[in-house]
């Protein structure tokens, strides 16, 4: 008799390979906003669109912020604070002991993000910016979303080197930043000085807290929620806080442990398991009914759509190969230029951050503004499916060693 082990086990394995991969590592966030996404479209396209619209955008019996009068309001600019004080932690403590904290390991990441900025920019506004107030959705393709992108490159398991793993962070951080900055600097109106005077004489408090070597985290918690109400009132959106607030928090803690981590550890799986896919919920629902052919290929939809699929990866592969090729900057390590390419495709999905920044480019009640957010919301869902599984294809066909190590060739001819 043959003692040649049966080959079912083996092709369990390997068709179970995918679907366990789904719930392991990176890859978990990334597939809740996923089928968050779809929920929410769902929603909004079956007999429960009224009772979904309702739920998000009706009037609240009582709310105690006049300026919040419905759960969508409270959602963006309540819990989201939450997910950018988290961002700032994250951006801190990177700054100071991480992948940032020198010259040398920020130079590719910050250029390669700036890149990936600015090209999507300008294919949006080749697009759509000679259309009558679409301009200001310039910024909804510059963004990268973290869980998202860092989701479908876990489904590829080892197979990825972990300097790209690395480089797809570092970028979509610095990506963070930049678009916190936008948010600020460009989606702001409406300045109301005493306010602003008020939230930074708390921030100056906070700082003083911080240098003063206070290691508590309740007053830091309190001082943060005053200053998200004197943010709320001034005019700059209130989201930007919560990143204020992360940047006054203290690296050390009473016995010399690292206070910011611990404060991050224990709200990131509160972010990433609960505000992020609430904000998720409450925000990508569109009705696609009647939009038909000519509704998805409308100037704004297809600028979002094609700055995301399009821009950001000709920006960041293009940064990447030229730093590389001037000696500004090295590729990294162990990645060949096809999987810089898919990296660089991953970057195009834009979920979180394009849709928060599609409320603030076209804000208001009216119908026109419906419209405006919707289709941006068509073009961010479509760039970002588009760029998850290009970018998952590539990384697939052009990572064939499980260990990930992969050939050196120096054309970025190979990479097309």
């Amino acid at each position: 008799m043959s003692n040649a082990p049966s080959p079912k086990p083996a092709l369990l394995s390997v068709l179970a390979a995918p679907v366990k991969a789904l719930f392991v590592g990176d890859a978990k966030a990334g597939v809740l906003l996923i089928l968050v996404a779809a929920a929410a479209l769902v929603a909004a396209n079956t007999a429960l669109a009224p009772g979904y619209r309702a739920l998000f955008h009706g009037s609240l019996a009582w709310t105690p912020i006049a300026k919040l009068a419905n759960l969508h309001l409270w959602i963006n600019d309540g819990p989201m604070a939450v997910f950018f004080f988290v961002v700032g932690l994250e951006v801190k403590r990177e700054l100071i002991e991480g992948q940032l904290s020198s010259p040398a390991q920020r130079r590719l990441p910050v250029l390669a993000a700036g890149a990936g900025m600015v090209a999507p920019a300008l294919v949006y506004l080749l697009i759509a910016g000679s259309e009558p107030g679409l301009a200001r959705g310039w910024a909804i393709p510059a963004a990268t979303d973290i869980a998202f992108a860092m989701g479908v490159l876990g489904l590829l398991g080892k197979r990825v080197p972990a300097s790209l793993r690395l480089f797809l962070l570092t970028v979509a951080i610095v990506d963070d930043i930049g678009a916190v900055a936008i948010i600020a600097l460009f989606y702001t109106a409406g300045l109301k000085l005493a306010w602003l005077a008020g939230a930074a004489a708390i921030l100056a408090a906070m700082t003083a807290l911080n240098r003063g070597g206070c290691a508590r985290p309740w007053p830091y918690v309190l001082l943060a929620m005053v200053l998200w109400y004197c943010v709320l009132h001034s005019g700059v959106h209130a989201t930007i806080a919560g990143v204020l607030a992360a940047f006054a928090i203290p690296m050390r803690g009473r016995n010399g442990d690292t206070m910011l981590e611990r404060i991050e550890h224990r709200l990131a799986p509160w972010s990433a398991y609960l505000i992020v896919p609430l904000f998720g919920f409450a925000n990508a629902g569109v009705e696609l009914s009647g939009l038909g052919v000519a509704g998805v290929l409308a100037p704004l939809p297809l600028a979002v759509a094609l700055g995301l699929a399009i821009g950001k990866q000709v920006g960041i592969f293009a940064c990447v190969y030229g730093a590389h090729r001037l000696g500004v900057a090295k590729r990294p390590a162990n990645a060949s230029w096809p999987q810089v390419w898919g990296v660089s495709v991953l970057c195009g999905v834009g979920f979180t951050m394009s849709l928060f920044i599609g409320e603030l480019a076209f804000p208001g009640a009216g119908e026109a503004a419906w419209l405006l957010r919707d289709e941006a919301k068509i073009g961010i869902l479509g760039g970002s499916i588009v760029s998850a599984l290009l970018g998952y294809t590539i990384l697939r066909l052009t990572s064939r060693n499980p260990r990930g190590e992969s050939l050196d060739e120096e054309s970025p001819a190979a990479a097309i």
